[in-house]
């Protein structure tokens, strides 16, 4: 009797429980609105207060908090920005020379750009690098246009004079041309030939016995890391330094890679500093653009020697230049260089001077000869004398061309 008695005590305790239980979940279930059936019945009401996957996806854009910090649209503007294209556009003589840059200021390669010069016709970038070279244009005034190529935000047509003559200024828009060696093969580009006449008085030490001459040298690339106090405290008083060169292969205008870390180093060891740009000009104009590259280079330092050109052979392609032509380079780019503000000089062998120029149309410039013997026999104005291209200074490992200056500096 007492066993049933407490199980059905237990039986009533657990049914008591269980509709408790039931209870707390119906009333639970009304509030939250969570039934099964509702969520059955109800699809549209979910849907127009919860949003959908999409939505959640763009919710952000419904917080001013977060819009504060976030423009959607920059992207876009940004693109359209990046794609936004400029022309420069110059003459040197009878000659447009055209430049697409992009917004950072850097001609765009890898586009072959259509240009249309109004009344003449259409020039297409051939190879690509942002450049176009267009020869033969008579004197006036034209507009220059940039057809529309891809998704590029095309820019307003230029207008620009072409010029009857030569105007031996600096071209402002030279640095666009001015490649790094990387950019190029330089073992086919930089291929100066150094053949100067010589015997076997040449004399390699530095000179000592030449009253009222100071000595020198002049370095480029070949030289590479050079410890300019070094060089300085063994005597040496000047430096002439090679800036760049032009390709003797494409025609590319190249800087020397060292220049930069040279005339640094020169210039704070308290050497006087010159330069001198390796030429392979076939015409003045080109020549106008080797010297405003060398001035481009050398902004801010100041110079106590001449800008020199360098003409000299390279196998290349201003070694068939006649005289007259040659000699004309040579004066375009000193011109340009005195336009400037600097001095101009000229630098070649004693058989250059007798054969591939004249030396006569060229002596108002200051002309810098090399001839290795003990004493040269160019019977020619000069200024400066390179005397061997071996010579030893401390502070340079292997040889180094050794210089006398006759100027006063």
């Amino acid at each position: 009797m007492d066993k049933k008695i407490r199980n059905a005590a237990i039986a009533s305790v657990v049914i008591a429980v269980l509709l408790i239980l039931a209870t707390v979940f119906v009333v639970n279930g009304v509030k939250s609105g969570s039934f099964s059936q509702q969520q059955v019945s109800a699809p549209q009401k979910e849907s127009a207060t919860e949003p959908t996957s999409e939505e959640n996806g763009k919710s952000f854009l419904n917080d001013p908090a977060f819009l504060d910090e976030y423009q959607p649209f920059a992207g876009e503007e940004r693109e359209e920005s990046e794609n936004k294209l400029s022309l420069l556009v110059s003459s040197v003589e009878r000659d447009l020379r055209v430049m697409i840059i992009d917004e950072n200021g850097f001609a765009v390669e890898g586009e072959k750009f259509y240009v249309t010069v109004d009344g003449i016709g259409d020039y297409k970038d051939l190879d690509g690098d942002g450049y176009i070279y267009i020869g033969g244009i008579k004197p006036g005034s034209y507009y220059v246009s940039l057809k529309e190529t891809g998704d590029y935000v095309m820019p307003e047509p230029v207008k620009v004079s072409v010029k009857d003559k030569i105007e031996f200024a600096k071209l402002e828009d030279i640095s666009y041309l001015i490649k790094t060696e990387d950019e190029i093969d330089a073992e086919l580009e930089d291929t100066a030939k150094h053949e100067v006449d010589a015997d076997d008085t040449e004399y390699t030490d530095a000179w000592d016995e030449q009253q009222g001459a100071v000595l020198g040298i002049d370095v480029s690339k070949w030289n590479r890391n050079i410890d300019w106090e070094k060089v300085k405290e063994s005597g040496v008083r000047f430096v002439i330094i090679r800036c760049g060169y032009r390709g003797s292969k494409t025609g590319a205008l190249v800087e020397d890679p060292y220049f930069r870390q040279n005339i640094k180093g020169a210039t704070d060891a308290g050497l006087k500093v010159g330069i001198y740009f390796f030429t392979q000009a076939i015409t003045p104009a080109e020549a106008v653009e080797e010297a405003s590259m060398a001035l481009k280079l050398v902004e801010g330092y100041e110079l106590d020697y001449p800008i020199f050109i360098d003409t000299e052979g390279s196998g290349g392609r201003a070694d068939s230049l006649d005289t007259e032509t040659r000699t004309a380079v040579c004066e375009a780019f000193c011109e340009t260089v005195e336009q400037a503000g600097y001095e101009a000089g000229v630098y070649a062998s004693r058989n250059w001077y007798y054969n591939k120029v004249d030396d006569d149309a060229l002596s108002d410039y200051i002309i810098w000869v090399a001839e290795y013997r003990k004493e040269p026999l160019y019977t020619g104005k000069y200024d400066m004398w390179q005397y061997t291209s071996s010579g030893q200074v401390d502070g340079i490992e292997g040889r180094v061309d050794l210089n006398l200056s006759y100027i006063n500096r």
